[in-house]
């Protein structure tokens, strides 16, 4: 049955839209392994000043039982309801340049007529293109640059930036639907995902939300600036490298992450596409799992504190 209701809302006193702005979709949900991507959207909501333009209907999209909103309890009272946000905006990025901004959560209902809203609302505003961004845990050492897969139809990025070109199937998120929708309504799209190590998976990892800023900028040549999330990055890392030498076994295990990184880099052709099969090969690499256990068992080592931990502070 089609879907018959509105699922998004027009903001009164919206500002103007400027034709041919690139569109950038970042929506968490299903993988945003690092918090790669809802990271980016907070940096994002606080440094480019997006203005909403339209807002879509948490009650039509959203599944609040699966993901419920915040309220805050203030001693002997109900202090704040904070619900979650979908938002096209027009953001300004640090030279000034325009660019559209859907972000927020992804739909967990609805995603035909999602789609079809948001193409809509590109051919209004005639925007240059789609890029997005989401990330995935791999079996790769923190120690080297996170690699991408890169989709779409912009084969100059795809060349430049996909290190992994695996032929496979894998459930998709209202971000697939939306590229693919994109790709055949003839729009130049690029999907960017992020191979963050999956021993890091769980935590907020200032330089997957870095790598996922490079990839948009270099989509799109907007400007970011990412000064406050690298004095974060660095801190992070060097909590994780203290935790990796503190521990043989988990040094062990990094080391060999490292071995299967640089040779399965240094036998890739970016131009062939016969590197496309068994690259980050998960045989012989140790699981999500053992690398966890070693973290904690590393952690309970040590006095309690969320400042032990990667990702916090």
């Amino acid at each position: 049955m089609p879907f018959s209701g509105e699922i998004h809302e027009r903001v009164a006193n919206a500002p103007a839209v400027p034709r041919g702005l690139p569109l950038v979709l970042l929506l968490t949900g299903f993988t945003d392994a690092g918090n790669a991507v809802s990271g980016l959207i907070e940096h994002l909501r606080e440094t480019t000043s997006p203005e909403p333009i339209a807002v879509f209907d948490n009650d039509v999209l959203l599944d609040y039982r699966a993901r419920r909103p915040v309220i805050s309890f203030d001693q002997d009272h109900l202090a704040e309801f904070r619900p979650a946000r979908l938002e096209l905006s027009l953001a300004t990025d640090a030279l000034g340049q325009k660019f559209l901004l859907l972000a927020g959560y992804e739909p967990d209902f609805a995603w035909n007529e999602f789609a079809r809203t948001v193409l809509e609302l590109a051919d209004e505003f005639e925007v240059s293109g789609l890029n997005w961004v989401h990330s995935i845990a791999m079996p790769v050492p923190h120690t080297r640059p996170i690699g991408t897969t890169v989709s779409g139809n912009r084969r100059e990025l795809t060349v430049a930036h996909s290190v992994w070109r695996p032929r496979t199937q894998v459930p998709a998120t209202a971000g697939h639907l939306l590229e693919f929708r994109f790709a055949e309504h003839g729009d130049r799209v690029v999907g960017f995902v992020l191979l963050v190590p999956h021993y890091l998976a769980e935590t907020e990892n200032p330089e997957a939300v870095i790598a996922a800023a490079e990839k948009l900028m270099a989509a799109t040549g907007l400007v970011i600036l990412l000064d406050e999330v690298q004095e974060r990055r660095q801190d992070y890392l060097t909590r994780v490298d203290e935790q990796v030498l503190g521990n043989d076994e988990l040094q062990q295990m990094v080391q060999g992450l490292e071995r299967r990184y640089d040779a399965y880099m240094a036998g890739r052709d970016p131009e062939d596409g016969s590197y496309d099969e068994g690259g980050f090969n998960e045989r012989d690499l140790p699981s999500a799992d053992e690398l966890a256990a070693e973290l904690e068992r590393y952690l309970a080592s040590r006095p309690s504190s969320d400042e032990d931990k990667p990702g916090r502070g």
